[in-house]
C-alpha cells in the first residue's frame, strides 16, 4: 500500500500535496505507461473514481497554487451483516428514519413556547406496524443505543418501548438536528452515530462553575449598563446570555483540537458582552468610548466608530499547548456584510500557516466563527453569496461555525413576516449545512450542540449551523418599547426569569454546586469591579495598535506618496516575459493561443517594442514574484480574462490540466494564485478584502469582468475599502480593477462608475491651502498605456503604507496598437506619472489646452492630426485622478503660456465620470478670469445609450465641440 504522490513520482505537481489526495491510498497500480503528466492525469481520474470521488473534476487541480480541497472523512459503509438486518426489519428501519428526518419538528427547543408546532404522524409507530411495546428488535446497523457495552457480541436488542423512548431523547429533546438533507451518506451515518449513541456525561463541577460565571458576568453587566448609561443603546444580550456560553465552550474545544487562530465576526447584539466578558477588552477603554471620547488617541486621523462596532484580537489561554488567539472584526451597520471579510482573512491566516508548516491542512489551526442575528441571516443576500465561496477550492478556510442568535424577531418584524422558510437556518441548505437547534435557556445542552458541531466541523471541514433559540428582553435596543407590536409576547418574556438566573437556581437547588453567598458575592465582586472601572475612564488615555504584527515596518502616511522609482532591470523583464508564456511539453495548447498569444508575446519581449496591457500586467505581477510578494487575482474569468486577453493560466485541450506559467520564474519565489470567483460581486469583494486586511506583503486584486459591476459590492465598498482606513485605523491594499470606456455596449458595460469612487474620497477641495494635508483614503487612476499599469500595480506594493487602489481599466485599449509601450518605459529609474504631458506641440504656440482621462485621449489625437491642429492644441492627461496631482498640473500650465482656452473633456455624462471631481480643483490652478469649459455628454440618468447610431452621434458632437 502507497502514498498516491510517491506512486506518481512527481514534484511539480501542488495538487497532489493537496489533503483530499493525501489521504487516498491505492493498491496495485501500473503506472508503467505515465510517461508524462497527462497520463498521470488520466490514472488519477481513474483512481478518484474508483475511491467514490465521481464528481470531483481534475479542473483547475494541476498546478493552480492556492487550490485547496479539504480532506475527505468516510464513516465506513454498511456490513452485509447490518445491510440483511435493515431488510429484515424495514419498517423498523423507516421509523427510526422518521424520527431521524422529523424528530426536530416537535423538540422542545424553544423557550417561550411560541413556535408553530403541529403533530408530526410520521412519528407515529403504528403506521409502521409496529404495535407491540414488548417486541424485541435486532438494532445491527439500524439504531445506535448504549446498552450493550459490558458485552463482547456486536448484536445489540431492545424492546419498542425503549427504542421510543431512546428516540425521543435524542431527538426530540433541548437539541435538535437536521442532517438528513445531506447527500454524502457518510456524514449521515457520522450523524446518526454521534446522536444516538451519544452519552451524556454529566459536566464537572469546574465546567458548571465556569458556565455559571460566564452567564452571570454578562448579566451583571448589562444591569451596570442600565445604571450607569441608562440612555445608551447598548444591544444587550439579555435573553441570550448562552451565546457567551457557546463561544467560551467553543474557544475551548477548538482550541484543544490544535486552533490557534479564530476569526470571529458578529453583528451588535451581545457585542459589549462578550468583549468584555471573553476578550478581555478593557470595561475602562469602553467607558471611555461611551462617555463620547474617542477610542484613539487624539493625534491620529481617525473619526472613529459607534460602540456595537468594536472590535478586539484577544489571546486566550484553555490548557493547551498553545493559547488560541481570537481576533473580532471591526463591522458595518450594515448586517452580514462583515461576514465574508472574516472568512478572507481566516483563508489568508490559513494560507500563511500552510505555508510555512508541511503537515498543517485547511481547518487544522485556523477556523471563522460567524455569528448571525435570526432575520438578517434570511434577509440579508450576502448570506447566500457568502454561503456559496464556503466550500470552492479557493475560498474555503476550512469550514466556517455559524451561530445564529435566535431572538425570534427582526427588529420589530416577528418571525412570520421576516422569512418563507420553517427556520431562520433554511438558507443554509443551499450547501447542504446541517443545523443543530438548541434551546437557549439551558446553557449545558447549549455546550452539547456546539461540541456536536465542532466535531463534524473538524471531520468534515465543511460549515454547520447553531440556531441559538432565545428571546430578547428588551425591544430592538434598551430605549424600545417592543410591546407597541408584540404585547403577547413579551408579556411572557417579563414574567420570565433570566437565563443567568435559571442556572443559578439549579446550581442552588438542584445540585448544591452553588451557596447564596456564592451567587452574591460573585454578582457584587463583579459589579465592583466594572465600577473601578468606570471610576478610571474618565483619566484612560487609548494607545495606538493598528500597525502590529503583519504590520510592522509599514506606517500611517501623513502625505501622499505618487512618483517612486518602480522599474526594473531590461533582464528581469525578459525572463518574466518569456516565462509567462512557457509552457510544458505535455500541455496542449489551444491552437489560437499558440499564434495570438505565446508567438506575439515572445515577438514583443524579444524586440521590447509594443508591449500590451496583458503583456504588461505579466510582467508586473511576475517581478513582484520575483521580489516575494505572493499575488490573488480574482474575479468571474479572471484566468483567461473577460476579454480573452490574459491567459495567466493554460488550460490543456486533452486533459483540462491547468498550469500557471509565471509560478515557475524561479524556486524560491512568491506565488500567484489565479481565482475564477463564482458569479458573485459583495461577498467575493469582501473575501478580497479580508484577505489584503490580513496580508499587506501580498497583493490581492479583484477584477470586476465589466467595471459597473462593482455596484453589487457598493455596501463593502462604502463600509469597508472607502472608510475602514480612517474608522478603524485599519490599512487595505486592495486593487480593484474596473473595465471602462464607451465603445457602444449599451448602459451597463460602459462605465465603472469612477464619479462614484471620487465622490467616496476624502481628497481636499482647497487644494491651494498647504496646512489642509493631502491624504486620501483611496487611490483612484486611469491609466492610458500598459507602462503606467506596470508601474502603479509595483508601487501599490512598493510603498510602506497600504491604500485602496481603484484602476479604471481598458475594453478596447487592450488590443489598441497605439496604446503599446517600449519595454524602456519600464526599466529602472521610470515611474509612475500622474500626469502625461503633451510632447508633440510647441509650447509657444498653444492656444488651447485639453485635459481629458483615459481612452478618449486618442481619439482626441487623431482628431486633432485630422485638423491639423498639433500646433495650437496640447493635450494633457489625467493619469490619477486621486489624489489629486496638484504639483504636476501646475508645471504643465506654466509651459503654456499663451493658452487662453482650458477644457475638460470627457466620454461620460457631466453628471459621471471625472468631471465634478476635477472642476472645483483644476480651476484654482487655471490663470486669473480663465474658466474650465466641459465638453463632453449631457448629463443623463443612464451612464450610456444603448442605441448604436445614438453613441456615435454623441462620439461625433464631442469631436466637433472640441476643436
Amino acid at each position: 500500500m502507497l502514498h498516491l504522490a510517491k506512486i506518481l513520482n512527481t514534484k511539480n505537481h501542488n495538487w497532489l500535496q493537496s489533503s483530499r489526495f493525501r489521504r487516498l491510498r491505492i493498491t496495485n497500480l501500473n503506472i508503467g505507461t505515465c510517461s508524462d503528466g497527462n497520463e498521470r492525469i488520466k490514472l488519477i481520474s481513474s483512481i478518484l473514481r474508483n475511491n467514490r470521488c465521481e464528481s470531483v473534476r481534475l479542473y483547475h487541480d494541476d498546478g493552480a497554487f492556492g487550490y485547496r480541497i479539504p480532506r475527505i472523512f468516510s464513516m465506513p459503509d454498511y456490513t452485509q451483516e447490518e445491510l440483511s438486518n435493515r431488510v429484515e426489519n424495514a419498517n423498523l428501519l423507516r421509523f427510526i428514519t422518521a424520527y431521524r428526518t422529523h424528530g426536530h419538528r416537535c423538540a422542545y427547543i424553544d423557550p417561550l413556547g411560541i413556535m408553530e408546532r403541529e403533530e408530526v404522524v410520521a412519528l407515529d409507530h403504528t403506521r409502521y406496524g409496529l404495535t407491540d411495546p414488548t417486541k424485541v428488535y435486532n438494532l445491527t446497523g439500524i439504531l445506535h443505543v448504549n446498552e450493550s457495552k459490558t458485552s463482547t457480541s456486536s448484536k445489540v436488542e431492545a424492546n419498542l418501548e425503549h427504542i421510543i423512548s431512546h428516540l425521543k431523547k435524542v431527538y426530540c429533546g433541548k437539541v435538535a438536528y437536521e442532517f438528513m438533507h445531506i447527500p454524502n451518506a457518510s456524514e449521515r451515518r457520522w450523524f446518526y452515530y454521534m446522536i444516538e449513541s451519544f452519552d451524556i456525561l454529566s459536566l464537572t463541577i469546574e465546567q458548571k462553575r465556569r458556565i455559571f460565571e460566564v452567564l452571570t458576568r454578562s448579566e451583571v453587566f448589562d444591569h451596570f449598563m442600565a445604571k450607569k448609561f441608562p440612555q445608551v443603546k447598548r444591544y444587550g444580550l439579555e435573553g441570550a446570555e448562552s451565546m457567551i456560553v457557546a463561544l467560551d465552550r467553543l474557544f475551548e474545544v477548538s482550541n484543544k483540537s490544535g486552533i490557534v487562530e479564530a476569526v470571529l465576526c458578529m453583528p451588535h447584539r451581545g457585542r459589549l458582552n462578550l468583549l468584555t466578558d471573553l476578550l478581555h477588552f478593557s470595561p475602562t477603554r469602553l467607558f471611555h468610548k461611551i462617555k463620547g471620547n474617542s477610542e484613539f488617541p487624539e493625534d491620529l486621523p481617525a473619526t472613529g466608530d459607534v460602540l456595537s462596532h468594536l472590535a478586539i484580537s484577544s489571546t486566550l489561554g484553555y490548557g493547551s499547548a498553545k493559547p488560541i488567539t481570537v481576533s473580532l472584526l471591526h463591522n458595518p451597520s450594515h448586517l452580514e456584510a462583515v461576514n465574508p471579510v472574516a472568512m478572507g482573512k481566516a483563508r489568508a491566516k490559513q494560507m500563511d500557516l500552510i505555508k510555512s508548516e508541511t503537515d498543517c491542512e485547511l481547518g487544522d489551526r485556523v477556523m471563522c466563527i460567524q455569528l448571525h442575528g435570526d432575520a438578517a441571516f434570511t434577509g440579508q443576500g450576502v448570506i447566500m453569496e457568502s454561503f456559496g465561496l464556503s466550500n470552492l477550492p479557493h475560498f474555503s478556510s476550512g469550514g466556517s461555525i455559524h451561530i445564529v442568535v435566535n431572538n425570534q424577531l427582526g427588529y420589530t418584524t416577528p418571525a412570520q413576516n421576516a422569512r418563507s422558510s420553517w427556520y431562520c437556518s433554511d438558507i443554509g441548505k443551499m450547501i447542504n449545512a446541517p443545523v443543530i437547534h438548541v434551546n437557549g435557556d439551558f446553557p449545558e445542552e447549549v455546550t452539547r450542540a456546539v461540541e456536536m458541531a465542532f466535531e463534524y466541523r473538524n471531520k468534515f471541514r465543511k460549515d454547520v449551523i447553531i440556531d441559538l433559540i432565545s428571546y430578547r428582553r428588551w425591544g430592538h435596543n434598551e430605549l424600545d418599547e417592543p410591546a407597541f407590536t408584540q404585547p403577547l409576547m413579551y408579556n411572557n418574556i417579563r414574567s420570565r426569569k433570566s437565563v443567568p438566573k435559571l442556572y443559578e437556581d439549579k446550581l442552588l437547588t438542584e445540585e448544591s454546586i452553588l451557596s447564596e453567598n456564592d451567587i452574591s458575592e460573585f454578582r457584587k465582586n463583579y459589579y465592583n469591579t466594572l465600577d473601578e472601572h468606570y471610576k478610571k475612564s474618565d483619566t484612560y488615555k487609548p494607545e495606538a495598535d493598528m500597525l502590529e504584527k503583519k504590520w510592522n515596518g509599514f506606517i500611517m502616511p501623513t502625505e501622499t506618496v505618487t512618483k517612486m522609482d518602480t522599474g526594473v532591470s531590461r533582464e528581469i523583464l525578459e525572463n518574466v516575459g518569456k516565462t509567462s508564456v512557457n509552457i510544458p511539453h505535455d500541455i496542449v495548447i489551444h491552437p489560437r493561443l499558440k499564434k495570438f498569444h505565446i508567438q506575439t508575446r515572445l515577438q514583443k519581449i524579444s524586440e521590447g517594442k509594443k508591449i500590451d496591457w496583458a503583456t504588461a500586467e505579466a510582467l508586473a505581477l511576475g517581478s513582484l514574484m520575483l521580489e516575494g510578494h505572493n499575488i490573488r487575482l480574482c474575479g468571474q474569468d479572471v484566468g483567461r480574462g473577460t476579454f480573452s486577453q490574459r491567459h495567466a493560466m493554460i488550460v490543456c485541450q486533452d486533459t483540462e490540466r491547468v498550469i500557471v506559467p509565471l509560478n515557475n520564474l524561479i524556486s524560491d519565489q512568491g506565488m500567484l494564485e489565479i481565482v475564477n470567483s463564482p458569479l458573485s460581486e459583495l461577498a467575493v469583494v469582501g473575501f478580497e478584502y479580508g484577505m489584503s486586511y490580513e496580508s499587506p506583503h501580498n497583493l490581492v486584486i479583484w477584477e470586476a469582468q465589466f467595471g459597473d459591476f462593482f455596484n453589487g459590492a457598493q455596501v463593502n465598498i462604502d463600509t469597508y475599502i472607502s472608510s475602514g482606513e480612517v474608522k478603524w485605523l485599519r490599512q487595505s491594499g486592495l486593487v480593484m480593477l474596473l473595465p471602462h470606456g464607451y465603445d457602444g455596449a449599451g448602459p451597463e458595460h460602459s462605465s465603472c462608475r469612477i464619479e462614484r469612487f471620487l465622490q467616496l474620497t476624502n481628497d481636499k477641495f482647497d487644494i491651494l491651502d498647504e496646512n489642509i494635508p493631502s491624504n486620501p483614503n483611496m487611490h483612484i487612476v486611469n491609466p492610458t498605456t500598459p507602462a503606467q499599469y506596470f508601474h502603479v500595480l509595483r508601487r501599490q506594493m512598493k510603498r510602506n503604507f497600504r491604500k485602496p487602489l481603484i484602476i479604471a481599466t481598458p475594453k478596447i485599449l487592450l488590443r489598441s496598437p497605439v496604446a503599446v509601450s517600449d519595454i524602456e518605459d519600464m526599466l529602472h529609474g521610470t515611474t509612475f506619472l500622474p500626469i502625461i504631458e503633451d510632447k508633440s506641440v510647441n509650447d509657444d504656440k498653444v492656444e488651447k489646452i485639453i485635459f481629458v482621462s483615459g481612452k478618449l485621449y486618442y481619439d482626441l489625437v487623431k482628431e486633432r492630426q485630422n485638423k491639423k491642429l498639433e500646433d495650437k492644441v496640447a493635450i494633457i492627461r489625467f493619469e490619477e485622478l486621486c489624489p489629486f496631482p496638484k504639483s504636476d498640473v501646475e508645471k504643465e500650465l506654466k509651459k503654456y503660456t499663451n493658452a487662453k482656452e482650458f477644457i475638460w473633456c470627457q466620454e461620460e455624462p457631466q453628471n459621471n465620470g471625472a468631471y465634478t471631481f476635477i472642476e472645483p480643483r483644476l480651476k484654482q490652478l487655471l490663470p486669473s478670469e480663465q474658466k474650465l469649459k466641459y465638453i463632453g455628454r449631457p448629463p443623463s440618468a443612464a451612464p450610456a445609450v444603448g442605441i448604436s447610431k445614438w453613441h456615435s452621434a454623441e462620439i461625433k458632437n464631442i469631436l466637433t465641440n472640441v476643436f
